[in-house]
């Protein structure tokens, strides 16, 4: 049986740049000037930190928008729940993956093999 090994890997560059640029249009946006929102990347790890859910769904936004503007596929990114910090302020991690689960390229494989 012929065998072939595909690699799916995030751009980790590329993301970088958009969670930078993402950064830059928080700072510069009115509607976020003296709140809490921010954007850091660590590792794989994205931290989206608000004042609220709504404010957290936005940045989320910008940052799709700068990843998919960048030819980052979004799927790669795993969404976090959001999470109070104190306050007002929340929190939501995500993070970014490389490939396929184990139990999802255990189907494919049975699928190519016919079983």
């Amino acid at each position: 049986m012929p065998s072939f090994d595909t690699v799916l890997e995030t751009d980790l560059v590329k993301v970088k740049n958009a969670v930078e640029n993402t950064g830059k249009e928080i700072g510069t946006r009115f509607d976020f000037k003296g709140t809490a929102a921010k954007i850091e990347l660590k590792d794989k790890e994205i931290t989206l930190t608000g004042d609220g859910d709504f404010q957290i769904e936005q940045i989320h936004d910008i940052l799709r928008n700068k990843l998919t503007k960048a030819g980052v596929d979004v799927r790669f990114l795993d969404i976090g729940k959001v999470e109070k910090i104190g306050g007002d302020k929340v929190k939501q991690i995500t993070t970014v993956r490389d490939g396929i689960e184990t139990e999802q390229s255990n189907k494919i494989m049975q699928l190519f093999k016919g079983n």
